[in-house]
């Protein structure tokens, strides 16, 4: 189990509700540093909502209104005294599908280094993150190609790099493989692996095989009769996969769940 002292992330008591709809009931947990977490659950069970919770894109929604707190080191992200801007900048995500700008390979990848005023050389970081991405050898040639010349799997893997040239602490992969072919998903496997070594990474999932091979910890979302999330448990990948402590997470896991 993850210890607070190792954590970088610590959610306590976290609800979201979307008008008077509850999503999220009640989620306490501890996100390991430079350790892959994946939250695993049926569709509808809040994975996603929780995911936005970690950089506050909840609030761009509206009528969303959020109780309880994330700390990310010693600061509560839900203070009104922080932007959430700032906490952007240090909490990346890649989203569902690939979401490249109508622009360049070169200016999505530049595109958060202006946003944040960044002033240094802006090709050594470029270069660095599309490295980091495993693109680098692909694109470095065609840098002002439009980025919608590129394959599904390697927009996704610019949209990595998007993330990633700002200096994250933490990427936020919401399901990054679901529109992509097997190969591509190996592709991006291969790069969650390498990249926890540099950053703290947190996954959602519908693929438990996924979730089985690029995560050190999972935790097991279920909606109830009212359709609100809760975390039923949280373990080590190995623990979860192989002896729960739960029920409903032994029947999730072994496919019987109804």
């Amino acid at each position: 189990m993850t210890t607070e002292n190792n954590s970088l992330l610590k959610v306590k008591d976290i609800s979201v509700y979307y008008g008077e709809f509850k999503a999220l009931e009640n989620v306490s947990m501890n996100i390991e540093k430079n350790q892959v977490t994946a939250l695993i659950g049926p569709s509808g069970c809040g994975k996603s909502t929780l995911l936005r919770c970690f950089n506050r894109m909840n609030d761009l929604f509206p009528n969303v209104k959020i109780d309880g707190q994330i700390i990310y080191d010693d600061i509560d992200i839900y203070s009104q005294s922080i932007d959430p801007v700032l906490i952007r900048s240090k909490i990346g995500m890649v989203f569902q599908k690939p979401n490249p700008f109508p622009k360049s390979i070169y200016d999505n990848v530049a595109f958060g280094l202006k946003v944040n005023g960044f002033a240094g050389n802006y090709d050594e970081e470029i270069e660095r993150a599309l490295i980091q991405s495993a693109l680098w050898d692909e694109v470095k040639d065609r840098l002002d190609d439009n980025a919608f010349s590129l394959s599904g799997g390697q927009q996704q893997r610019l949209c990595m790099a998007r993330a990633l040239a700002i200096r994250p602490d933490v990427i936020l992969l919401d399901e990054p493989t679901s529109a992509l072919d097997p190969i591509a998903t190996v592709k991006i496997e291969d790069l969650v692996n390498v990249l926890k070594k540099d950053y703290t990474i947190i996954i959602v999932t519908h693929n438990m095989q996924q979730a089985a091979r690029v995560s050190d910890q999972t935790a097991f979302l279920l909606s109830g009769e009212n359709r609100c999330g809760k975390l039923i448990e949280m373990d080590s990948t190995e623990k979860i996969f192989s002896t729960p402590a739960k029920k409903e997470t032994e029947d999730y896991i072994t496919g019987r769940f109804s």
